[in-house]
This record gives C-alpha cells, sequence and structure tokens, in this order.
C-alpha cells in the first residue's frame, strides 16, 4: 500500500529542492528558496526537522552541517496529491478532472499525442486484468 503524502506549499518547495539537488545543507535550500521565498535560516532548519520527523526526508551530519535528503519520490507526492484533489474537488471524477484541465491549461499537439497514448495503455492494462 502506498503512503500519503498530503505536503504543505512550503513543504512541497523544500521537497522539490532537495528532488533537484538529491542533497543539501539548510543553507542551500535556503538560498534555493529564494527571491520566492525570503526565509530565515531558522524557519527552513525547523521545517526540515519537521519533515524529517514525518519520514520525508533525512540527514547525515558532515562537520557541523546537516545534509538533507529526500525519503519520499515526487511520483508518490504527484499520486497522492492529485488524487486528493480529484476527490475533494470532483467527487472521484477523473473525467471531470480531466476537462478542466484541458480547457484551463495550454495544451500542445505533442501533449494531447502523450495524453491519448497514456488512455490507450491504461484502456489494455484494465482489459488485461
Amino acid at each position: 500500500m502506498t503512503e500519503n503524502h498530503h505536503l504543505a506549499r512550503l513543504q512541497l518547495a523544500i521537497i522539490q529542492v532537495l528532488w533537484d539537488r538529491k542533497e543539501a545543507t539548510v543553507a542551500e535550500v535556503q538560498e534555493a528558496l529564494k527571491p520566492d521565498r525570503d526565509l530565515a535560516y531558522t524557519t527552513v532548519g525547523t521545517m526540515l526537522a519537521k519533515m524529517e520527523v514525518n519520514g520525508q526526508v533525512d540527514h547525515r551530519s558532515e562537520g557541523r552541517s546537516n545534509i538533507y535528503r529526500p525519503l519520499i519520490q515526487q511520483t508518490e507526492v504527484s499520486h497522492t496529491m492529485v488524487s486528493d484533489l480529484a476527490e475533494r474537488l470532483f467527487q472521484g471524477d477523473v473525467s471531470q478532472l480531466m476537462c478542466s484541465l484541458l480547457d484551463g491549461c495550454e495544451v500542445s499537439s505533442e501533449e494531447l499525442t502523450r495524453l491519448k497514448k497514456l488512455i490507450r495503455d491504461k484502456e489494455k492494462e484494465l482489459r488485461n486484468g
């Protein structure tokens, strides 16, 4: 069974830095979040410590620095958050979610081709059990 990973905005921003870099110190995360988020070093450190308690990140010590790495995968978080959005906003109706996305976003012909292939692959998967 997959775990549910619901992340608040700041947690998501922090974990995205770790996904991109594979690992980072508090100072490196703080710097990567600028200029969008001008956060104190202690704020970033406290959030990383909370995320470690929640099992979302881990750290190793190197000298006086803690170097953090993600313990959760981007796909796990994406699946959890999209499923939650579909359930809360569209009562689980995936077709309504897709209609809303297609109506509200710019979609290229390449993206539409990819979406069609994903749908065909899912249909095959369902037919084959």
